[in-house]
C-alpha cells in the first residue's frame, strides 16, 4: 500500500489555529491526477498541494493547488504554507524558492526566527489586469446587504487578477462583519454574468485606517462558504489600490478571519513595473499536524 507523508500548516497567523490551515505533500511524484484530487477533498480544506519535480531546473519545484473541487492556477497561503514546509524539512538554510504553477513562476523569500521558519513573502505570477465590472445592486444580494453598504466612490465592484480571478468590493466598514453569502444569489449573479467565466469568488474589503483594511472571502460555489486568510486575492486588490492612485508603490495591512474566529494577519504590497502593476503578500506560518496518507 503506498503511503505518502503530509504536513498541515495555519498561514497568516502566529498562532496555531489562527489563519487559513494548508495541508502539503512535500514528495507527491507517484499520485494521479484523481488522488490529488481525492485528498484536497477528504481534508475538506480551502487548498491542499503537491509538490513535484520542477519541469525547468532552474526552479526549486513544481507546486499543484487543489481546493475542494478542482485544480486552481494559483493561490497565495499554498505558496506561504509550502514553502515553510519544504524549508523546515531540509538542513539546509533557504532564503528563497522558486515555484513553478500553472499561472507561472512565483518567487518566496523566507523569514526566520533564528534557526526557525518563522513565515514567507511571495510575488504574484502575473500582473494586474481587470475585467468586468458588477453592479452594486448584485454584490450586495449576494452577502445579504443593502446596495448602498457597497461603496462605488473609487471603483465599482470588478473582477481582477494577478493569477487567480476574484471580484473585488468595497463595503462600509460598519456592514463588513454583517455579510452572509447567499448561494442562489451567487449562482444566479454567476449565470448572468458571462465576464466571470464560469468562476464566482468574491472579495470584500473595508478601509479601517491608514494603511489598514479589513477583508472576507466567500467562494460558496466550490465549497469554501468562507476563508480566513486569501493571499491571492490580497495581491489584486493591492495592485487595484495601487493603480487608483499616483503613486509608485503602495503596501497595506489585511485583517481576515476575524469573523471566524481564525483571525489572520496579510501583509500585502504592490509596485509600478515596465509589465505592469505587480503585487506580493506575506506573513508567518506554523505548524500544526504530520500524518501519513494510505493510498
Amino acid at each position: 500500500m503506498p503511503t505518502f507523508e503530509f504536513e498541515t500548516v495555519d498561514v497568516f497567523t502566529s498562532q496555531r489555529f489562527g489563519g487559513n490551515p494548508l495541508a502539503v505533500f512535500p514528495e507527491a511524484s507517484g499520485l494521479t491526477d484523481l488522488q490529488m484530487q481525492q485528498l484536497a477533498t477528504e481534508f475538506n480544506l480551502s487548498e491542499t498541494t503537491f509538490v513535484l519535480p520542477p519541469a525547468d531546473p532552474a526552479n526549486s519545484a513544481r507546486v499543484r493547488i487543489f481546493n475542494r473541487s478542482h485544480e486552481m492556477p494559483f493561490a497565495g497561503h499554498p505558496m506561504v504554507g509550502t514553502a515553510c514546509v519544504l524549508a523546515g524539512r531540509s538542513a539546509e538554510r533557504h532564503a528563497r524558492f522558486q515555484f513553478e504553477v500553472p499561472a507561472g513562476r512565483v518567487t518566496v523569500r523566507l523569514s526566520y526566527d533564528g534557526d526557525a521558519v518563522q513565515g514567507a513573502e511571495i510575488d504574484a505570477p502575473q500582473p494586474l489586469t481587470t475585467g468586468v465590472e458588477l453592479a452594486a445592486a448584485d454584490i450586495a444580494a449576494c452577502v445579504g446587504l443593502a446596495a448602498d453598504d457597497v461603496r462605488v466612490s473609487s471603483h465599482p465592484p470588478l473582477l481582477a487578477t494577478v493569477g487567480n480571478t476574484y471580484v473585488i468590493a468595497e463595503v462600509a466598514p460598519a456592514r463588513l462583519d454583517d455579510a452572509v453569502p447567499d448561494l442562489a444569489q451567487f449562482r444566479r449573479v454567476l449565470d448572468a454574468t458571462p465576464g466571470l467565466s464560469g468562476r464566482f469568488s468574491l472579495y470584500l474589503y473595508a478601509r479601517t485606517g491608514a494603511g489598514t483594511l479589513g477583508a472576507r472571502m466567500f467562494a460558496p460555489l466550490v465549497g469554501t462558504f468562507e476563508d480566513p486568510a486569501t493571499g491571492s486575492a490580497a495581491t489584486p486588490l493591492a495592485a487595484l489600490l495601487l493603480s487608483l492612485t499616483n503613486d509608485e508603490a503602495a503596501a497595506f495591512a489585511i485583517h481576515q478571519g476575524v469573523k471566524m474566529g481564525r483571525p489572520s494577519l496579510l501583509h500585502a504590497s504592490a509596485r509600478r513595473t515596465p509589465d505592469g502593476i505587480r503585487a506580493s503578500v506575506g506573513g508567518a506560518s506554523v505548524p500544526v499536524l504530520s500524518g501519513v496518507a494510505r493510498l
